[in-house]
């Protein structure tokens, strides 16, 4: 409950300060207000799946989401709020002192998703795969969602992954798979991720 309680606080604290910066008094009621909104649902996830456990592991990595890599998390608990609007449920098991909030659905029944803490669509034959994703994101921060985006368009645009591609295994012959085959497993985070564990789409 103190975890969930303390989120909620932070995301308010956080949309009051870029409120402000972007709009003064006017735009701190409302940073503060979606900051309330999307807080409470992501507090409401942490407290009710015992997200963090009372350990120094558990405390520690409260302390990284909700400082370091605060961006990621504001990201994640947006991206949470979304699949609670759509129906989909939190997984109360599999988050329970795992420091991440799953959820039983995903975007995607071919791929689960991750988004700053938040994991959708897992399950154990590739949860290892999503929990680099929330690794990296802790360890590089506010840099982390930036560097991803930054891969996707220069892959996109730039596709050098064609020199070590393999052209034979996965080819690359509709428009669809030049990014789902192509770009999307390439991309840093990805590569790294399907090192650990799982199979890039063929």
């Amino acid at each position: 409950m103190v975890f969930g309680i303390l989120s909620a606080v932070v995301h308010v604290a956080t949309g009051a300060v870029l409120g402000q910066l972007l709009g003064g008094g006017v735009g701190l009621l409302i940073g503060a207000g979606i900051g309330l909104l999307v807080g409470t649902v992501f507090g409401w996830a942490v407290a009710a799946a015992e997200v963090y456990a009372a350990s120094p592991r558990g405390v520690f990595l409260f302390i990284v989401d909700h400082t370091w890599s605060l961006l990621n998390t504001l990201v994640g608990a947006i991206y949470l709020a979304l699949h609670l609007v759509f129906g989909h449920s939190l997984d109360r098991v599999t988050s329970r002192h795992s420091c991440r909030v799953n959820v039983v659905e995903g975007v995607s029944p071919r791929y689960a998703t991750t988004l700053g803490t938040v994991c959708a669509g897992s399950g154990p034959g590739i949860q290892r795969h999503e929990d680099v994703h929330i690794f990296q994101a802790r360890l590089l921060g506010p840099l982390y969602i930036p560097l991803v985006v930054a891969n996707y368009v220069l892959f996109t645009i730039a596709p050098i992954w064609l020199l070590y591609h393999d052209h034979t295994g996965a080819p690359i012959n509709r428009f669809t798979r030049y990014f789902e085959i192509g770009v999307y497993p390439h991309v840093w985070n990805e590569a790294i991720a399907y090192r650990i564990q799982g199979t890039p789409p063929r």
